[in-house]
C-alpha cells in the first residue's frame, strides 16, 4: 500500500466505502462472550454488507487496496469537513461496485461461491488489469512462490519431515530444555510503522505462554493497544474504527499465532497437522517450508532458514467476503536471552501497512499482573 500521512490513516481506518454483495463465503464466528458490531452499525451507506464485522470490513478495503496498489484515497473523496464525506459517491466507487459484483457472479457461476477469482486474479497490483501475455514469462523458469497455501498432500521422498524441520528449530534456538524453560517475557524498544510516520516511538510487550499477549505502542496521539487473552482478542487505538474493536475470524486466530510464535517449544503442538512444502526462497537465502493446520481454521505458513534452522518469517492468512488477504511477520537479529536465541527485530506486513519492531531489552520469565490481558480500555478520540 502507498505510503500516506499519519492523518489520512487515522481518517481512513474509518472509511465508509460501498456496499458490496454477498460472496458467499463463510462469516467469521463471533467469539464467546462478545458482541461483535457489524459494518452497517459502524459505516455509512454499506446497505449490502450486512453481517459483516468490522475487523473484517477493514481487511475488505485492504484487499482492495493491495489488488489495485491504491490508497484509500483513490476511491473516496480529500475529506476537508468530517469523516462522513467518505460515504459520499465517486466514480471509482461506482466503478468498484460493478467489479466486486462481476466477480461474485463469476464465483458463484461457476466455482459454487468459492472466492477462486478475487480482485488480485486480473489486477495484480496494476489499476487495470493485464490482458497481453508476457512472453519474458512464458519463455523462463517461473519463480516458487513460497507463500503458497497449496502443499503436497502426501510426503515426498527426500524431502523432510515436520518433525525434522521443528527439532532442526528447537536446536537452533539453544534445546528443548531451554525452549520450554520460556514461560514469559517482557520486551521494550521501538516501533515505526505508518501510523506513525515511519518515525520511531517507543513499545512494551508482555507475553505468557503459550499464547497472552498485549502489545502497547506509545504514539503521539494515543497509545495503540493491541491485546490477546488466550481466546479473545481486542485493538484499542485513535486509529481503529471503533474505541475498542473485537477481532473476530481470521484476526483472532492470527492474534492467537502471534503470541504463540514467540515461544519456539509450542509452535508445533498449535496445530493439528503440518505438511511441509518444497524449499524456496526469501531473498538469497533458501527456507524450509512448514504449513501447519486445524479443521475449521486457514492456514499459517511457517519458514525456517536451511542454514541455521531458525524461524524467519510465517504468513498467516484472513478470509473476507471479496477474497483472502495475508499478513507476514519476518524476523532476524536472533541474540542470546538466558540461553536462548530469540529475534529482537522483526517487520510486520499486512494489506493497510508495514511496520518495524526493534526490540533493546527482552526480559525472559517474570511474573506478569494477569491485568496486563485483560480487556483493554476503550481508546480516546485522536489529538492531533
Amino acid at each position: 500500500m502507498k505510503f500516506i500521512s499519519r492523518q489520512t490513516i487515522v481518517v481512513a481506518t474509518v472509511t465508509t466505502l460501498m456496499g458490496l454483495p454477498g460472496a458467499g463465503f463463510a462469516r467469521a464466528q463471533t467469539p464467546p462472550g462478545q458482541t461483535l458490531q457489524m459494518a452497517e452499525d459502524v459505516f455509512i451507506n454499506v446497505p449490502a454488507m450486512g453481517g459483516i464485522p468490522v475487523d473484517e470490513f477493514m481487511d475488505t478495503m485492504g484487499m482492495i487496496a493491495a489488488s489495485l496498489s491504491m490508497t484509500c484515497s483513490d476511491c473516496h473523496v480529500t475529506v476537508t469537513g468530517g469523516w462522513e464525506e467518505f460515504a459520499l459517491e465517486t466514480p471509482m466507487k461506482q466503478t468498484a461496485r460493478g467489479m466486486i459484483e462481476m466477480v461474485d457472479r463469476i464465483n458463484t457461476n461457476e466455482f459454487g461461491g468459492v472466492p477462486f477469482v478475487t480482485c488480485y486474479t486480473c489486477h495484480r497490483g496494476s489499476q487495470s488489469p493485464h490482458v497481453i501475455p508476457d512472453l519474458a514469462i512464458q519463455y523462463n523458469v517461473p519463480p516458487e512462490d513460497p507463500h503458497d497455501i497449496f502443499f503436497p498432500t502426501q510426503t515426498i521422498p527426500g524431502m523432510a519431515t515436520a518433525d525434522q524441520v521443528f527439532e532442526n528449530y528447537i536446536e537452533a534456538v539453544g534445546g528443548a530444555a531451554q525452549a520450554a524453560n520460556l514461560t514469559s517475557f517482557v520486551a521494550t524498544g521501538t516501533y515505526s510503522g505508518y501510523d506513525t510516520e515511519l518515525q520511531p516511538v517507543p513499545i512494551e510487550i508482555y507475553s505468557n505462554a503459550p499464547d497472552q499477549r498485549n502489545a502497547i505502542v506509545h504514539i503521539s496521539y494515543g497509545d495503540s493497544v493491541r491485546t490477546y487473552d488466550g481466546s479473545d482478542g481486542w485493538v484499542s487505538s485513535p486509529d481503529r474504527a471503533l474505541p475498542l474493536l473485537p477481532l473476530s475470524g481470521g484476526n483472532l486466530e492470527g492474534a492467537r499465532i502471534e503470541a504463540i510464535a514467540s515461544f519456539p517449544s509450542e509452535i508445533q503442538q498449535a496445530f493439528s497437522q503440518w505438511r511441509v512444502g518444497f524449499p524456496a526462497f526469501i531473498g538469497d537465502r533458501e527456507v524450509q517450508v512448514a504449513q501447519g493446520t486445524n479443521p475449521g481454521q486457514g492456514p499459517v505458513n511457517m519458514y525456517f532458514d536451511t542454514e541455521s534452522g531458525l524461524l524467519v518469517r510465517f504468513v498467516r492468512y484472513t478470509d473476507t467476503q471479496i477474497g483472502t488477504v495475508p499478513t507476514q511477520i519476518d524476523y532476524s537479529d536472533y541474540r542470546d536471552v538466558s540461553g536462548l536465541l530469540m529475534p529482537f527485530h522483526s517487520v510486520v506486513t499486512w494489506t493497510n501497512g508495514q511496520a518495524t519492531i526493534e526490540f533493546e531489552e527482552i526480559q525472559p520469565n517474570v511474573s506478569i499482573d494477569s491485568a496486563r490481558f485483560a480487556t483493554p480500555a476503550p481508546s480516546p478520540p485522536p489529538q492531533f
